[in-house]
This record gives C-alpha cells, sequence and structure tokens, in this order.
C-alpha cells in the first residue's frame, strides 16, 4: 500500500506527470460534461412510501375520468374584516363567470361559487384546472389564472375597495414549493462559491491559493451536477440538488485543507515543493479516503429509506462526494505542482533547518525522505520541538490534558444544555409551516382556516368498492370531526368497479387533531368488509410520510453507526479508541439537533421539526463528524508512537487544530447557505447541521475528546502495543518545547540502541 501511495504521489507531483495527469481529468470531464448533457428529467414528487395507504390510493385516483383536473381556490376577504356585502358576493359571482371562461369551458359547469361563510366575511370560487405531471408543470397554471384575476377588470374594482383574492388549495401549494424554487438552486451556487472563497482567502491569507481550490471544487459541483441528473434519470430518484451542490462544496472544501495544510507542513521541512506536495500527498491520501468512505457509505445506507426522497437523496449524494474527493486527490495536486510554492504569497513557506531534499522526478521518494527508524523519529521529533512555537493549539491541548476531569466536566455541561433546547419541539410541520417565506397559497389557507372548517383546502379522499360506497358514506359521515362525505364518482380500475369519495374535516390537515382524523376514518372504512376501502389525501400523505420518516431514523441510525465504527476500527486498530469516538460523536450530534430545535424557534419562530430533519441532520453531523474524528484520530495514532498517549494527543490538536476548525467553519457556512432556500427543511437542516459541526470542531475536537483521552492514557489505544508500553513516558506532564525536544531526542535515541540491538518491540508502523 505504501508503495502504490508513493507511486501514486509521485505520478501526480512529478514534472512530467503532473501535465498529463491534468490534461487525462481535461478530457474526461469534458466526455462526461458532453455525454451527459440534458439529463435531468423533472419528476413527481413522492412524500410517502410507495406502500404506503395514501400512495396506494393515489394510484387508484389517477384511473379516474379527468384525474389531471383538480380545483383551486380563490379565497375573499376584506382587509378591514367586515361582511361581504349582496354587492362583493355579485361581483365575485361576476369574477367566476369570467374565470370559468378562462379555464376552457361554460362558467357555470366549471366554477363553483361563491361560497359564503357562516360569518359571512369570506367566500370561496371553487375554480377546476389541468395540473400537470409536477408541481413545476402546475405552477405554469397556477400563475396564469393569478395573471388573469390580476388583469380582470372585476377583480381589480373589487382588490381596489380593499378586498384580498387569494389563490389557494393543494395544486395551488405545490405550485408555490415549486416557484419558490426559481432561480433558488443558482443563489444557492452562487451564496455557496462566495462563502467559500472568503472563507478560504482567510485561512490560506495569500490573494491567490484560494483560486486553486475553489477551481477544481467548482469543476468537480460541475460535474457532480451532471453526473447525479443522469443516475437519478437512470434509477428514477427524487433527490434536492441544492443539498448535493453544499455537500460536495463542503467535504471538498474540508479535503483541500486538509491536503494543502499538511502540503505548507512540509515544505517548511523539504525545499523540493514537489516532493514536499508528493510527502503531504502520502500522508493525506488514506484519511481522505477513509473520511470520504465514511459519509459515502453512510449515505448509501439510504438506500434502505422507504421514503423516495431520502432513499434518492442518499444514491445521489454518494455520487457526488465520491466525485469531491477524485477531484481534490487526482485533479488539485497537479494543479498544486504546476503552480509552486509561491501561490502561497506573500506567506510562503521556508524550510527551517532542514536538509533540501532532491526533486521528485530523480531524487529521494516521499518514501525515501521521511523518517523510517525510531532513531530518525527521535531525530526529527527534537528538531520540530526545537523550533515549535507555542501556538494557540498547542497551550489549549496542554491544558486540557493536564486537568482532563475539570475540561470534559465543563464539555459535558455545554452539550447537556444544548440538548436541553429539544425539551418543546414537536416532529412535523403543516403546510403554512412549511414555506420559509410566506407564500400566496399559505397566506390564504390562514384566511381560509379562519372563516371555513380547514380541510375545505384539501379533503380526505376514499376509493371504495361501488357495492359498498353508500355503506362508506354513512359511516365515515357520522364520525367526530367530519363536516361532510359524498360520493364524487365512480370507475372502473383493474376490471372493479370504484367509487372516489370526498371527505372534508372541521381541522386543519396537517394538524395533530387533522391527522388524527385520518386515522379515524382509516379504523372506520377497513372494518367495513368487502369495501377494499383505501384512504388518501394530503393529510393521509402527510401522516404516511411521518411514519415512513420515523421507520427510516430507526433503520438507517443504527446502521451509519456500524459504518462509522467499522471504518473507524479500520483505521485506528483500537477497539476502545474507535468506540470512544464514535460515541462522542453521537452525543455532540444530539446536542446539536436539540441547539437547532431551540434557534429554529428563535430564527424561525417554528416550535417543530420539519419530519425529515431529525434523520438527515443525523445523518450529516455523524458522517461529517467521524470525518473530524479521523482527522484529528489519524495523527494522534501516529504522534502516540513518538510521543505517548497524551503528549501525543498535544501533538496532534497543535497539528491539526487549525486546519480543523478552518474545515468546520468552512462546512458550517456551506449549509448555512442552505437558509437562502425558501422551504423550512432545508433551512433548519442547514441551522443544525451548521452548528453542529462548529460545535463539533470548536469544542469536541479540541476540548472533549483530548479530555478523554488524557483520561485514558496510552490504554485507549490497546492493543497497539507501541503505544500500550508507553506507559512511563505518557505519565510526564507536557513540557515546553525545548526542554520535550532534548529529552525526547534523547529517548527516541536509546530506543534507536535498543533496535539496532534487536528489541523491535516498540516499533510501530507509521
Amino acid at each position: 500500500m505504501n508503495s502504490f501511495l508513493t507511486a501514486a504521489a509521485r505520478t501526480l507531483t512529478s514534472k512530467r506527470g503532473s501535465w498529463l495527469v491534468l490534461g487525462g481529468v481535461v478530457v474526461v470531464v469534458a466526455l462526461i460534461f458532453g455525454l451527459l448533457s440534458g439529463a435531468g428529467e423533472d419528476r413527481p414528487t413522492e412524500n410517502a412510501p410507495a406502500d404506503s395507504e395514501s400512495t396506494q390510493a393515489q394510484q387508484i385516483l389517477v384511473e379516474f375520468p379527468e384525474a389531471d383536473r383538480q380545483s383551486v381556490m380563490v379565497v375573499a376577504s376584506n382587509d378591514d374584516g367586515s361582511e361581504l356585502s349582496a354587492d362583493d358576493q355579485a361581483q365575485l359571482k361576476k369574477l367566476g363567470s369570467s374565470l370559468g371562461q378562462s379555464v376552457g369551458d361554460e362558467a357555470d359547469e366549471k366554477v363553483t361559487g361563491p361560497i359564503l361563510s357562516d360569518d359571512k366575511q369570506a367566500a370561496l370560487l371553487m375554480v377546476p384546472i389541468e395540473v400537470g405531471l409536477t408541481n413545476s408543470d402546475t405552477a405554469e397554471t397556477v400563475d396564469d389564472l393569478r395573471t388573469t384575476i390580476a388583469d380582470d377588470p372585476t377583480a381589480s374594482g373589487l382588490t381596489d375597495e380593499g378586498m384580498s383574492l387569494l389563490v389557494t388549495g393543494g395544486p395551488a401549494i405545490g405550485a408555490d414549493i415549486a416557484s419558490a424554487f426559481d432561480g433558488a438552486d443558482f443563489t444557492l451556487l452562487i451564496v455557496t462559491v462566495v462563502i467559500v472563497a472568503l472563507l478560504l482567502i482567510i485561512t490560506y491569507r495569500s490573494p491567490i491559493l484560494w483560486l486553486l481550490p475553489l477551481i477544481v471544487i467548482g469543476t468537480a459541483d460541475g460535474l457532480a451536477s451532471t453526473v447525479t441528473a443522469a443516475v437519478g434519470d437512470w434509477l428514477e430518484l427524487r433527490f434536492d440538488a441544492g443539498i448535493i451542490s453544499v455537500l460536495v462544496f463542503g467535504a471538498g472544501a474540508n479535503y483541500a485543507l486538509l491536503l494543502i495544510s499538511r502540503y505548507r507542513e512540509e515544505l517548511r521541512r523539504i525545499a523540493d515543493h514537489r516532493t514536499a506536495l508528493a510527502e503531504a500527498w502520502t500522508h493525506t491520501a488514506t484519511t481522505i479516503l477513509a473520511s470520504n468512505l465514511t459519509v459515502v457509505l453512510s449515505l448509501l445506507s439510504l438506500v434502505f429509506a422507504v421514503i423516495p426522497g431520502t432513499r434518492g437523496l442518499g444514491i445521489t449524494a454518494a455520487v457526488g462526494l465520491i466525485i469531491s474527493a477524485v477531484a481534490v486527490l487526482i485533479a488539485l495536486p497537479p494543479v498544486l505542482a504546476i503552480c509552486g510554492k509561491k501561490m502561497f504569497w506573500p506567506f510562503v513557506p521556508q524550510v527551517d533547518d532542514a536538509v533540501s531534499v532532491q526533486n521528485a522526478d530523480g531524487g529521494a521518494t516521499p518514501a525515501e525522505a521521511a523518517p523510517h527508524s525510531v532513531r530518525e523519529l527521535g531525530d526529527r521529533a527534537a528538531d520540530e520541538a526545537a523550533s515549535a512555537k507555542p501556538s494557540v493549539w498547542r497551550r489549549i491541548a496542554t491544558r486540557v490534558v493536564r486537568k482532563p476531569w475539570l475540561h470534559l466536566g465543563a464539555g459535558i455541561v455545554i452539550l447537556g444544555v444544548m440538548a436541553s433546547g429539544f425539551i418543546g419541539s414537536s416532529i412535523g410541520l403543516d403546510q403554512t409551516e412549511k414555506f420559509r417565506v410566506q407564500s400566496e397559497s399559505a397566506q390564504g389557507l390562514d384566511v381560509l382556516s379562519e372563516h371555513f372548517p380547514p380541510g375545505e383546502s384539501q379533503p380526505i379522499w376514499i376509493v371504495a368498492d361501488t357495492e359498498h360506497a353508500d355503506e362508506v358514506v354513512d359511516s365515515v359521515g357520522g364520525l367526530d370531526g367530519v363536516v361532510r362525505a359524498s360520493a364524487i364518482d365512480e370507475a372502473t380500475v383493474d376490471g372493479a368497479s370504484v367509487t372516489k369519495i370526498m371527505v372534508t374535516g372541521e381541522f386543519e390537515p396537517d394538524s395533530a387533531k387533522g391527522l388524527e382524523l385520518v386515522e379515524d376514518i382509516r379504523g372506520d372504512v377497513h372494518a367495513i368488509d368487502g369495501a377494499d376501502a383505501e384512504v388518501g389525501g394530503a393529510a393521509a400523505t402527510e401522516l404516511d410520510a411521518r411514519d415512513g420518516n420515523r421507520a427510516d431514523f430507526f433503520t438507517i441510525v443504527p446502521m451509519v453507526l456500524v459504518i462509522s465504527f467499522i471504518i473507524l476500527l479500520g483505521i485506528l486498530r483500537a477497539p476502545v479508541a474507535a468506540l470512544t469516538l464514535l460515541l462522542v460523536n453521537v452525543v455532540s450530534s444530539a446536542a446539536a439537533i436539540g441547539l437547532g430545535a431551540f434557534l429554529s424557534r428563535t430564527i424561525f419562530g417554528q416550535s417543530a421539526l420539519d419530519a425529515q430533519v431529525p434523520i438527515l441532520a443525523f445523518l450529516f453531523l455523524v458522517a461529517l463528524g467521524i470525518d473530524y474524528s479521523i482527522f484529528l484520530a489519524h495523527r494522534v495514532k501516529k504522534e502516540s508512537v513518538v510521543h505517548g498517549g497524551r503528549q501525543g494527543m498535544v501533538e496532534a490538536v497543535a497539528h491539526t487544530g487549525g486546519v480543523i476548525t478552518s474545515a468546520g467553519i468552512v462546512l458550517a457556512g456551506v449549509f448555512a447557505a442552505l437558509g437562502m432556500l425558501p422551504l423550512m427543511v432545508l433551512g433548519q437542516l442547514g441551522l443544525i447541521v451548521g452548528v453542529g459541526v462548529l460545535v463539533d470542531t470548536i469544542i469536541v475536537r479540541t476540548v472533549i475528546v483530548p479530555s478523554i483521552f488524557g483520561l485514558a492514557g496510552n490504554a485507549v489505544w490497546w492493543p497497539n502495543r507501541a503505544i500500550t508500553h508507553r506507559s512511563g513516558e505518557d505519565s510526564e506532564p507536557a513540557r515546553q518545547p525545548e526542554e520535550k525536544g532534548r529529552q525526547q531526542g534523547e529517548s527516541m535515541h536509546l530506543l534507536a540502541e535498543k533496535e539496532h540491538a534487536g528489541s523491535g518491540s516498540h516499533r510501530g508502523r507509521h
């Protein structure tokens, strides 16, 4: 494996190899863009599981004649809350006739109303429209209707007198969701690019360097968009392209930060920039691959999800992250090699008392340049320690390891306070709450619920055997919470006669009582022998979607935890360390969701989280948190072989604290960009993951993990004998760099003498 990495690093960074690889990458990218251009077919939204009752009912409903025609409502009310006069009602009747002509046929046949509310303060016009296969198709029809109303002289007269006319109802809600995304993906892309660019400039403090990873990652994002669209068409997947873009940019920036940070570190030790880059690539490639594999496998576990959108997101996001890792590991190194270390200007790293190593094309290889024996490790440790400056990360780590109980207790208190934010929160948003910015249809629903039975906006639909239809209608009509139930139409589906029944409830469709009503209706109609009744509609779909998301959470979470543990164990070869990091990550993720729930109430004014948020937030927080665990623990393991467990943690935090924190800030900023999108689910997801990543990198990786490892000492690395047999050295308190360097050098030379004498029990693997 080491020889393969060394050969790959030489190819990617040598003078000839870097140009050949970069040229090959350009050709492959151009071919993929050319072959897959035009991919990305719109598909209807499916919120509930494919085998759910609401989905089964919908599949029968679409078989009825004119199933593509549904009604939207024009809700009329005076802005001052006064009753509608007889003249108002007459003008609405006239408007209905005009709208009836605009939708295609005689008004009396097409538009119903005005239907006056009991308090006479609102009225409804029921306008049938042709709905499209997708919400985007329907949005064009709804927009045309709204334009017709705005241009109608009768409507203009009513609005001038202080009356509002709002188009709402099921098709209008779906259309507003689709319209809200017009241009949103482009806005998200621009905001994401700006955030990443600013954070990279701040991190690198160079006016040039930030452009290189940004160009590579931006190209990877475009490629991922094209490839995932093609995969979605091939597998008929439903997914949110905005989340994939955020993941590609966030993960790509993290991988680039890790590689370039190690590159800059190696430039202070190796004069030739190509050899230094090859050395950095060799040391970081396995870490990047392991962290990428963790997130990819975690996302692929979503193939077992029952919610179509969740399953589609898992597959396509995994593809996007693979592309992101390939871009950083294959395309970025040649770019860095060709540009040279001048791109770090004005802070170009310089060699500090190091021996210049020959060019990678004809001299020592990265493997040869790196120290292998314990003697060389001791020399290198002494040299590095002697020249080391006590950075803020070293000072923090030293204090944490010296007083682990104090810092661990403080960290637990902080996480506990964060987790308490979930108190008072619930799961599931109603239709009006799902918009971050209020839409016309949502405003119409609010007015409708004030003056009419809220169930008027989105009725419950039942399909039942025609012979038992009257029995179903009578039984359902007698249930508490049902305003009315009536048979609407009859059709032959798969050789059987089926009747469509419309049920209007007195509760808001997505409210707790509205969902309970759906359960009551299902229990009632399922008890009628021979009716073969299926209950669907918007409220039933929401109920099934919430049940599906709940089932997905309890199915996917254990799989993600097992995947994460196996990968950590494979990298660290220390079960105690792997389990410790995983448990800390789970607790941190739960605390972040609690804090996110509190902030959602504070910022968005929502006491509930969308049904999809818990599973997606937990998955991203755990998988991405394991990323940072791998970044840190991989370095801790190497440093612990030389310094012992406790001091090894100090050294690891000193070297990785800056890059992990920078990576966390970049990823948090990228996820925060999801708040630009119009749906509450994306805003909440971006908020929770963004805050969680910051907490994970600043508190968990800097304080809590070092505290636990400081308490456990070398024992946490069992059964790694190269670390666990260094108990005496590990028990020493952290020293100042100069003293530490002298003593470590002496210690390593003594070990080298033992090694030379034939005792290899203390030699570690690097």
